[in-house]
């Protein structure tokens, strides 16, 4: 998608606000006209009482009619920023809606990669930052659109030589702010780029804290994060740079601008008294406002361009993942350019119902020749030809590095092959909807992530729907959890902190199985759920895994004996390439590593 205009994003934002625009718009015509209203009856009552002597009586309506003037004026100020506000509240909940709804719809690939600080710095601090666009950049401008044409007429109208004057040392401030403006954005950027490495180091830090304490290396961290604060202070430091000099080159203008005026004014009064005192006195007061409405959108000006550098972040966010949606439509051959939001929610629900129909039942899944490299230098995967049936038992072997755990990836959708095609009732991965997959499949990793929540809600979770308690309990029970609730207080409404804080290793796998229990897949991925647990609680864990995969297709990286022996088919993965597949006993008679790997666990135990 190729960016049109200064940004696809503030362009998408404005036109969802159009009535807000008119409404400023009106607003800030009605604004000129009050101030130029409230010049004329204050040079009116000077002119009257100083002037003319005129007694407090005959100018008594003339003051109340000032006041009137006055308080309708702040009325309209408070008016234009109460808009600008409601403008800033309605983009930042739409970006932020925008974000949230790309992170969740994002493909799997994408959603795995880059660092959680960075984007939860983009869906808070950056969408944030974008509220002076709307609330002060835009208001100002739109005064700015307006209200000096105004008083620049009425000046021409009283007196042609400031009129002159003004129309020639206006443009210096415009231009000033597009050169300072270009400056803050680009720094902008960089602060925003240096708040998410910041944010993303920050985050991590905090979750392998206890891994750091361990191992060392927390005071090491601590000069990290230290680094990453510091890189974002020199970035926000920039910027306040620029609004100093910003201030000050404003200022210096307007301050000459308006000095040059009142000379001018002086020697036609005093000098040549050409002019009468009222004229003097009129224009006098509209000049100060035209150069401070100027001076007041240049500041405007450079909050704006700062907020522009924080929405081009959300921007990025946003593009990368139509990117990743434009490439995904690719690959299933579409042919259309564009799509009506019509077209794609029919598109869409027609592929999830398909994908439900084609997976419905434990499936079929085919791997021809897939290829798969993580990067041109990087360790590389090569499958062959790979044949599961439906309710098959596999397991995936080998050692440590040999491509296991990416070949489940990659059978999960998790990853996308280079070349070659993963099929699942003989229709390419690609090709169905993800949502409908994952309705289907359960992967179960060694370290489940639990949320901060009860032991019901973290079991509910793999339901995708309303569940009743009583299947919550059931999914508890089936995954060997009922002796484990038994003993807590508060049962399954006993709360859990934030990744399984306060579980052994085996619960966590076992609340994970209730997810799977819950959900009843078509397909269940297992990537060594059992490792490092002792034999008693895996034993448990297998007998309840037994029990799912009566029903699916089950596909799990194996390292206990007893659990690669009783498979349907085995694949030995080694150093990334599939070398050999078959029934235990066959793989023992024709492939020597397969035999040693075997007799290794035997002897030590693992059998």
């Amino acid at each position: 998608m190729k960016r049109r205009g200064k940004s696809n994003l503030i362009s998408q934002q404005m036109s969802l606000q159009r009535k807000n625009r008119l409404l400023l718009a009106i607003i800030s015509l009605a604004l000129g006209v009050a101030i130029i209203s409230q010049a004329t009856l204050v040079a009116e009552a000077v002119q009257r009482i100083f002037v003319e002597k005129a007694s407090f009586s005959s100018v008594m309506l003339l003051l109340v009619l000032l006041l009137v003037v006055m308080a309708v004026r702040s009325l309209l100020s408070y008016g234009n920023g109460k808009v600008g506000l409601h403008m800033a509240a309605r983009a930042k909940t739409n970006m932020r809606a925008s974000v949230l709804q790309n992170l969740t719809r994002a493909s799997m690939p994408s959603t795995l990669r880059g660092q959680t600080g960075g984007k939860v710095s983009v869906a808070l601090d950056a969408v944030d930052e974008a509220d002076s666009y709307f609330s002060q950049y835009m208001p100002r401008m739109m005064e700015a659109a307006m209200i000096p044409i105004l008083i620049l007429v009425v000046t021409f109208t009283q007196h042609a030589n400031t009129g002159w004057i003004m129309l020639f040392t206006a443009p210096f401030i415009p231009l000033f702010m597009i050169l300072v403006g270009l400056k803050t954005k680009n720094k902008s950027e960089e602060k925003y780029a240096q708040l998410a490495e910041f944010s993303g180091t920050f985050l991590d830090s905090l979750q392998g804290l206890v891994t750091l304490k361990i191992f060392g290396r927390a005071k090491r961290q601590q000069q990290e994060i230290e680094r990453s604060s510091l890189g974002y202070r020199d970035a926000t430091m920039g910027i306040l740079k620029i609004a100093f000099t910003n201030t000050f080159m404003l200022e210096s203008i307007v301050m000459l601008s308006i000095g040059i005026v009142a000379l001018e004014l002086a020697i036609q009064l005093l000098v040549f008294k050409s002019m009468s005192f009222h004229t003097a006195f009129l224009v006098l007061l509209l000049v100060p406002e035209f150069y401070s409405l100027l001076k007041n959108t240049g500041t405007a000006f450079h909050s704006g361009r700062t907020s522009m550098g924080a929405i081009r972040k959300v921007e990025q966010m946003l593009e990368e993942t139509s990117i990743k949606s434009t490439q995904t439509e690719r690959e299933e051959g579409s042919d259309q350019s564009e799509l009506t939001n019509v077209d794609t929610i029919a598109k869409t629900e027609e592929l999830r119902t398909t994908g439900a129909e084609l997976i419905s039942m434990p499936p079929t899944i085919e791997l021809n020749d897939v290829r798969f490299q993580y990067t041109p230098d990087s360790f590389g995967l090569e499958t062959g030809q790979i044949l599961i049936g439906p309710g098959e038992q596999i397991a995936i072997v080998g050692k440590s590095g040999s491509g296991k755990t990416t070949l489940l990836h990659l059978i999960a959708g998790l990853l996308k092959p280079d070349s070659g095609a993963v099929l699942v009732n003989g229709s390419q991965l690609s090709q169905h909807d993800e949502a409908a997959w994952f309705e289907r499949v359960s992967y179960i990793t060694q370290h489940p992530y639990i949320f901060a929540g009860t032991f019901a809600e973290n079991i509910a979770i793999g339901a995708g729907r309303n569940v009743s308690r009583a299947e919550i309990e059931q999914a508890a029970d089936e995954a060997g959890l009922a002796g484990v609730v038994a003993q807590l207080e508060q049962g399954l409404d006993t709360f859990v902190g934030e990744g399984g804080r306060g579980l052994s290793g085996g619960e966590k796998q076992r609340l994970a199985l209730a997810r799977a229990f819950l959900k009843r897949p078509a397909v269940i991925l297992f990537d060594e759920p059992t490792v490092g647990l002792d034999l008693h609680t895996e034993r448990v864990l297998q007998q309840s895994i037994a029990s799912l995969a009566k029903t699916a297709t089950m596909i799990t990286v194996a390292h206990r004996l007893y659990t690669i022996q009783h498979a349907d088919n085995i694949l030995f993965m080694d150093n990334g390439v599939l070398v050999d597949s078959g029934h235990h006993e066959a793989l023992l008679a024709r492939l020597p590593q397969y035999a040693e790997m075997v007799d290794v666990q035997r002897k030590g135990g693992l059998a």
